[in-house]
């Protein structure tokens, strides 16, 4: 459990530049104090003790605004930057060094019980605002824009941006370097996002431009063949 909760800690480091020392983070990070109002809310929850555990959550989202049911199941490393507004299911699944982004939602699409809530593979990063709904998958080292709505699965190593979501693969896992030069997989530019409505028009502008120029090139020959006719004719 130590091992977890110092886990949380050093994710804060990794993941957020303006955290300056460890105190600053136990005393003042509202997403940190969900976690682990969190973990001991899902240690009830285990053990069927279910009024305990939704109590604990309830305390939780009291004092830092973010709202974690304490059935959802979360992996070592996890990080709510900011974390005001963030919404977790009963039946959502979260891996390993996951990211959450303020005014996320993890929330469910029905009212029947069972798997209602997304999953999340490891090193995923949701963008401010985000809402992922509904018993999808959301692949290992996806990016998920602000603001946008995921309804369907999403394949590892992906961007997804509007609303509805919309995918975008991505050539290959891009690797961030820290200052000491280590790797890891998470990819924090959830803001550096492409643009699929202007990729679409410009398609789109491409494709009228082709078929003018066809349209053009047929008005041509069409004029070509009134003018032979006429001269026949003469």
């Amino acid at each position: 459990m130590f091992a977890r909760l110092r886990r949380d800690i050093e994710a804060v480091f990794d993941r957020d530049p303006a955290a300056r020392s460890r105190l600053e983070i136990l005393t003042a990070y509202p997403g940190l104090h969900a976690i682990w109002f969190y973990r001991i809310a899902h240690w009830f929850w285990t053990h069927q003790l279910y009024w305990l555990g939704r109590l604990c959550s309830h305390v939780g989202r009291a004092l830092s605004g973010v709202e974690i049911h304490p059935g959802a199941v979360i992996g070592p490393g996890f990080f709510i930057d900011h974390g005001m507004g963030v919404v977790i299911g009963e039946t959502a699944e979260i891996g390993s060094n996951v990211t959450l982004y303020h005014g996320v939602t993890l929330g469910g699409t029905s009212w029947k019980k069972g798997k209602r809530h997304p999953t999340l593979e490891d090193d995923v990063v949701v963008g401010a605002g985000a809402k992922v709904l509904g018993p999808i998958r959301i692949g290992a080292r996806t990016r998920v824009g602000a603001n946008a709505v995921v309804v369907k699965d999403v394949p590892p190593d992906s961007v997804v941006v509007g609303i509805p979501g919309r995918v975008t693969h991505r050539h290959g896992e891009r690797v961030v370097y820290d200052d000491h030069g280590h790797s890891h997989a998470v990819d924090l530019e959830h803001g550096a996002l492409p643009d699929m409505t202007a990729s679409a028009l410009r398609r789109l502008s491409r494709r009228i431009e082709l078929l003018e120029k066809q349209s053009g090139i047929q008005a041509g020959q069409q004029s070509e063949s009134e003018e032979e006719n006429w001269f026949y004719q003469i």
